[in-house]
């Protein structure tokens, strides 16, 4: 999806058949959370899930906010039945955080900070729009930017649009995160329309007997670059 930079409202109104994916990948996301819950690993869904304004190429993002024993997360997914088809160490940029990335299908995925997050990073996920199992519940719906800049706004019919390209200060008042968080994510979404997809500064996938943390120190003592983000 390329970022837009129209600024008026536009409403968008679902169909039944757009309500009923929206419940379905909630309730993938519902047993995911739930399982987490058990070992009382406070997790939440991000993206379109959180806004609604889901498709049928719409992933289930299911993240824990703060590092995590990986042993204890990945018990609490085998307890519950919760296959997993591949696990791999990601690390967007040098600068961020290495995060355990736990793949359960094509589509869906657990993942967790193996270090502490700056508040950019953090606010990634409430920028895109995020809620908890409780909220899931609930079945609330909050607001978040996608991958177009355009702010999804929920209504009880599906919701209103708008870019937030120029409205930066107002956007992040509107999510409760940083101006800088918002002129980030515009920045980096915006160089990504003009230079393609560029990758990621690691990207692992784990033997069957290797733990993350194992891993993680494997990639540390071999680059300067990844010890330095985990001091």
């Amino acid at each position: 999806m390329k970022p837009m930079r129209r600024h008026d409202f536009r409403e968008v109104a679902y169909d039944s058949l757009r309500w009923a994916l929206l419940e379905e990948l909630r309730g993938k996301a519902k047993r995911i959370l739930n399982a987490l819950e058990s070992f009382r690993l406070h997790a939440m869904i991000h993206g379109s899930i959180a806004r609604g304004d889901v498709t049928k190429n719409s992933d289930v993002d299911v993240f824990i906010a703060e590092p995590q024993s990986s042993f204890l997360v990945e018990t609490a997914l085998e307890r519950a039945d919760v296959p997993v088809n591949a696990r791999l160490l990601i690390q967007a940029t040098p600068n961020y955080a290495m995060k355990a990335y736990i793949e359960i299908d094509t589509g869906t995925s657990v993942s967790f900070p193996l270090m502490q997050m700056r508040r950019v990073e953090r606010e990634f996920y409430r920028f895109g729009g995020e809620i908890s199992l409780n909220q899931l519940k609930a079945d609330i719906r909050v607001p978040g930017v996608d991958k177009r800049l355009m702010l999804i706004e929920p209504t009880t019919v599906g919701h209103v649009e708008s870019s937030i390209i120029s409205r930066e200060e107002t956007v992040a008042k509107r999510l409760g995160v940083s101006a800088e968080t918002v002129l980030d994510r515009v920045h980096a979404l915006l160089k990504r329309d003009e230079v393609g997809r560029t990758g990621v500064f690691v990207k692992r996938e784990l033997a069957p007997d290797e733990t993350f943390e194992r891993a993680m120190k494997k990639l540390a003592d071999e680059n300067p670059a990844v010890r330095r983000r985990m001091k």
